[in-house]
């Protein structure tokens, strides 16, 4: 369990760190247009599905490589590629009811929860 945990971590926090230099390399549009987590969350995305695709298909792929990469480093680096999978295996899956429920929820419910904590703390 604590080798999982520090697997884990170590992984955000390489992710944390790239998402830090991408947002130093890539600014804001004029229009305010947030390019870095864009960026980032586009990237992410694309990186989860080649490792869940490539962890798919080996039959000997590593769940502590899965824990680092997947978990921690792509985690680390944007939850919006964790959030992007889930909903592409319930798409997969046929759940189409709980992928309009997760997906609406999370995004509608999630801009509400900032508003609030934004509110909250004034």
């Amino acid at each position: 369990m604590i080798r999982d945990i520090l697997l884990v971590g170590a992984g955000s926090c390489l992710g944390g760190i790239l998402r830090y230099l991408v947002s130093l390399l890539v600014h804001s549009a004029k229009g305010g247009f947030p390019w870095s987590t864009f960026l980032v969350n586009i990237i992410g995305c694309l990186i989860i599905g080649l490792l869940w695709g490539l962890t798919n298909r080996q039959t000997n792929a590593s769940s502590l490589l899965n824990l680092f990469l997947m978990v921690g480093f792509c985690g680390g680096f944007t939850t919006f590629s964790t959030f992007s999978k889930e909903n592409l295996v319930l798409l997969q899956s046929g759940n189409y009811f709980v992928f309009a429920l997760y997906s609406l929820g999370s995004i509608s419910i999630g801009l509400a929860a900032v508003a609030l904590g934004y509110a909250m703390s004034k």
